[in-house]
């Protein structure tokens, strides 16, 4: 009895036949760390790709983010009077979420979907094939250095934009805005600290991973042709992007509770 893939049923099976092989696939590439197939003259390009050439990207952005937040912020702050909260409320919200998550979502356009088009080739070009056909193993071969980049150099290039997003926001602030420095630097000081850092890193390191993982399946998977390596570069950011929120979804909860019971004067007070 064969299975309409349009029907429930066979659209089923097949999600969950597809859970199965990305599950088998993202356990060799994690695992491949501990492989012999890992070879460092394919490791030192891949980190070059993702990490320095992105760097001005994640800054552009961050930037920008810090600046448009600050001015959203004043615009609704000012009449109250709360001018020098905004460094509390730019930076909380920098460190904490829009940081991490876009710097995520931006490597998700940039390397994500390339990697997956490099793969992709690959596979169509049966490079892949050819790989094995050698005794290597493919995943760890090409599928872990590209997880070992994302996971250790997505949370540095975060860090960059977190920097730069403090710097935009505080250039808002104190030279256009004109709010006073000492009261803008107190509140900063007095409610963003060591815990919005590391939520922001937690955070940064498990969008790296999934990412990487995400954007390898894809070009793995590739159809053949053009029009197939450009639908898995197309998929592999829409997939990254959608994980990336709904993880961040799950963290959220799952740090604040935390915060609640291994910090209970942190969740109170919002400062360190």
């Amino acid at each position: 009895m064969s299975l309409s893939p349009t029907s429930p049923l066979g659209w089923s099976v097949n999600a969950v036949i597809g859970l199965g092989e990305f599950s088998a696939f993202a356990f060799r590439t994690i695992f491949g760390v501990f492989s012999r197939d890992l070879r460092f003259r394919a490791i030192v390009p891949v980190f070059y790709e993702i990490g320095v050439s992105s760097i001005g990207v994640v800054l552009v952005t961050g930037l920008f983010l810090g600046m448009v937040l600050s001015v959203e912020a004043y615009a609704q702050f000012h009449p109250f009077g709360f001018d020098t909260a905004l460094g509390t409320i730019s930076n909380n919200a920098i460190l904490s979420e829009l940081g991490p998550v876009l710097a995520a979502i931006m490597l998700a356009g940039r390397v994500g979907s390339s990697m997956s088009a490099e793969l992709g080739t690959m596979r169509v070009t049966e490079q892949i094939d050819a790989l094995g056909c050698l005794g290597v193993d493919p995943i760890h071969y090409l599928a872990t250095p590209r997880f070992m980049a994302c996971l250790l150099l997505i949370p540095l290039l975060t860090i960059l934009a977190d920097i730069a997003g403090i710097i935009g926001s505080s250039f808002i602030c104190l030279w256009v805005y004109r709010i006073d420095a000492h009261n803008y630097w107190e509140h900063t000081l007095k409610f963003v600290g060591l815990w919005e850092i590391l939520t922001g890193l937690v955070k940064s390191i498990v969008f790296g991973g999934v990412l990487a993982v995400v954007s390898c399946y894809r070009g793995f998977r590739s159809r053949p042709g053009a029009e197939g390596v450009g639908r898995a570069a197309t998929e592999a950011f829409v997939h990254s992007f959608m994980a990336i929120l709904i993880l961040d979804f799950f963290l959220v909860f799952f740090l604040n509770s935390l915060r609640a019971i291994v910090w209970p004067a942190r969740a109170q007070v919002g400062g360190l």
